[in-house]
């Protein structure tokens, strides 16, 4: 039964991420930040990404795992504490992390925004279905 919980909040995170980065939602924006083209995403496409795909869903995997394993540990049992932990965990996890991609790779905050706050979400997310069938 756990697993089929890590499953669907890994599932959750990666569709979540489909549509944030898709084209009518932030994707042309990412795009754009991250000086990738049309031409560079099509030859991506034509090379094959299920590669890709399948190591970010083995990440998410990971992630999900970790997160549940936080849940547990502390006793949370509701969606909205789920929420509280992804929360906090993609903060002061991902949210600090991720600086360096300003402070030492140069990228534009806007980017580094996009970003973060999609994983801000998605841990949320993560963390409220993993806690409500704690």
């Amino acid at each position: 039964m756990q697993f089929l919980i890590i499953l669907l909040a890994s599932i959750a995170s990666m569709l979540l991420g489909m549509l944030w980065y898709s084209p009518s939602v932030f994707g042309k924006k990412w795009m754009k930040l991250s000086k990738i083209d049309i031409k560079q995403i099509n030859k991506a496409k034509k090379q094959g990404m299920a590669g890709n795909y399948i190591a970010g869903f083995i990440s998410t995997i990971i992630t999900a795992i970790v997160l549940k394993i936080f849940i547990m540990l502390i006793g949370v049992s509701t969606a909205s504490e789920g929420l509280l932990v992804g929360l906090l965990a993609s903060i002061g996890f991902i949210a600090t992390t991720s600086l360096g991609m300003i402070l030492w790779e140069r990228k534009p905050l806007q980017l580094y925004t996009l970003n973060v706050s999609y994983n801000i979400v998605s841990f949320m997310l993560m963390g409220a279905i993993l806690a409500a069938w704690n």
